[in-house]
C-alpha cells in the first residue's frame, strides 16, 4: 500500500534525475517515489514544470490545502485507467433520473446507517444519544420515497443537523461545543476540526478513484457541473461517520488535541501546525487499522474500504451487480 506525505512547512518540491526531494530552509528531505501515492500539501510550496511531468509518470496525485485546512485543488495526472466505456456508463445513470437517484440514495442511506451507527456506539457506552438518535431513524424512512435530489439533500441536511447536535453529548467538554455547523471559515474548535478532517476525507476519496476507472467529475448526489469533482464528495458521505467524526471523538477523548493547538484570526478559528499533524498522523493510524470483512471474510484496512466502494458503484454500473453501501457493525 502506497503511503501519504503530508508536508507542512515551506520549501520547493523538486525533481533530480529519478527522485524528488523537498527543500526547506533547515535542509533537503527526499521523497521515496515507489512508496508515494499521493502528496497533501498544506505549506506554502512552489514546484515546477519538471516535477509534475515526473509526478505524472509515476502516477502519484498532489493535493491543495489553504491556510484554513481547506482543499484548494489537485494536480490529477492524466488518467492511466479511465475507460471511455466507464464514462458512458456513468453519464448514462447520471442522465437517467431514476438511476441516478437510485445511487444517489444508496448514497444517503449508507451515511445514516453510519451515522446511526456512531450514535448506537455512544449510546451503549450511556451517552445521552436517544433523542437525535430517534429523529434521525425518523428521516431515514423517507430515503427511498424520495423522488427529487432537492428532497433528499434537505433528508440528509437535516439528519446531519441532528447527528451535529450529538457532538456535545459524546464529547463532554465545553470547550469544544459544536453550537452550529460554521464553514469557510468554521468559527469555532469542533467545527475547524470536523471541516479540516472532512476535506482530507474528500482528497481520499479522489485519489482513490483516481486507481479505478470511474471519473470523479461525475456524480450523483452531488449535482455534477462546473465544480470539478463531484462522486468523491458522493463517496466521503459514506465514510465521515465512521472515520473523521470517530476519529475527532477519540483526538477529543485522550486529549490529544486541545484548545493550545487552536488560534484565531480575523476570519475565524485555525488549527496550528502541532494540532494538524497530530490529526492527520492519527487518520493514518486509523486508515491502516483492519477489520474483517464480512462478505470477503478476511481483514482489509479503512482505506482499502474506500476503494471497494468505488469498486461496487463500477459493478452497479455495469449492470452486474447493484450497488449496496458500506455499513459499520461496531
Amino acid at each position: 500500500m502506497k503511503k501519504t506525505l503530508y508536508i507542512f512547512s515551506s520549501g520547493e518540491l523538486k525533481r533530480k534525475d529519478n527522485t524528488l526531494y523537498f527543500d526547506t530552509e533547515s535542509g533537503r528531505r527526499f521523497i521515496p517515489v515507489e512508496d508515494t501515492g499521493e502528496i497533501m500539501v498544506f505549506g506554502e510550496v512552489d514546484v515546477n514544470k519538471k516535477f509534475l511531468e515526473f509526478l505524472s509518470q509515476k502516477e502519484i496525485i498532489l493535493h491543495y490545502f489553504s491556510h484554513y485546512g481547506y482543499y484548494m485543488g489537485s494536480f490529477y495526472p492524466r488518467e492511466h485507467l479511465n475507460s471511455g466505456y466507464m464514462i458512458l456508463r456513468q453519464a448514462e445513470y447520471y442522465l437517467d433520473e431514476e438511476k441516478r437517484m437510485a445511487i444517489a440514495r444508496s448514497f444517503v442511506a449508507g451515511a445514516a446507517r453510519n451515522i446511526r451507527q456512531v450514535l448506537k456506539y455512544y449510546s451503549n457506552r450511556e451517552k445521552e444519544v436517544a433523542e437525535p438518535l430517534a429523529s434521525i431513524e425518523s428521516l431515514m424512512n423517507g430515503i427511498n420515497n424520495c423522488g427529487e435530489i432537492a428532497a433528499l439533500m434537505a433528508i440528509e441536511g437535516n439528519m446531519r443537523e441532528y447527528y451535529y447536535k450529538s457532538f456535545d453529548k459524546i464529547i463532554g467538554d465545553p470547550d469544544f461545543a459544536f453550537r452550529e455547523r460554521t464553514r469557510r471559515p468554521p468559527k469555532n474548535f469542533l467545527n475547524t476540526l470536523i471541516s479540516f478532517g472532512n476535506s482530507i476525507m474528500y482528497t481520499i476519496c479522489l485519489s482513490e478513484i483516481y486507481k479505478t476507472h470511474l471519473d470523479p467529475r461525475i456524480g450523483y448526489l452531488h449535482t455534477t457541473n462546473f465544480r470539478r469533482f463531484t462522486l468523491n464528495l458522493d463517496v466521503a458521505e459514506i465514510f465521515k461517520p465512521i472515520i473523521i467524526d470517530r476519529l475527532i471523538f477519540t483526538l477529543l477523548g485522550r486529549k490529544m488535541i486541545t484548545i493550545s493547538d487552536f488560534e484565531r484570526d480575523t476570519e475565524g478559528v485555525i488549527l496550528k501546525e502541532k494540532g494538524k499533524k497530530c490529526f492527520v498522523e492519527q487518520l493514518e493510524e486509523k486508515l491502516k487499522t483492519t477489520i474483517t470483512h464480512r462478505e470477503i471474510g478476511r481483514p482489509i484496512s479503512y482505506r482499502r474500504l474506500v476503494r471497494l466502494e468505488l469498486y461496487k458503484l463500477e459493478k452497479h454500473l455495469m449492470g452486474e451487480k447493484e450497488y449496496q453501501p458500506f455499513v459499520a457493525q461496531w
